[in-house]
């Protein structure tokens, strides 16, 4: 089982998201956080369980809601989380 490591710049778009939510409503804020930081886990277990990315290339996408996707990438000795994206904004370019 591989660790799971958020970038900076992942726990950035976590945050912005769940503010951004939050404005709205705090539960639903908090209901969120959880489903895209849990939608990870998985690869803990099973690294290459989800798809390349078409639109991030060299990593891999975790649709985790309808409108969110985590994209990471898998290295020797951990998960690292890269970026979590709305599905309507433009996707970064591969940082991997």
């Amino acid at each position: 089982m591989l660790p799971i490591f958020w970038r900076t710049c992942a726990r950035d778009d976590l945050a912005q998201i769940i503010r951004y939510i939050a404005h709205e409503s705090p539960p639903a804020a908090r209901r969120m956080k959880r489903l895209l930081e849990e939608a990870v886990l998985p690869a803990a277990e099973h690294p290459y369980l989800y798809r390349h990315s078409e639109r991030a290339p060299g990593l891999r996408e975790i649709v985790a809601h309808p409108n969110y996707v985590v994209l990471y990438h898998v290295m020797a000795n951990r998960i690292e989380v890269v970026n979590v994206v709305h599905t309507r904004r433009e996707f970064p370019g591969a940082k991997a």
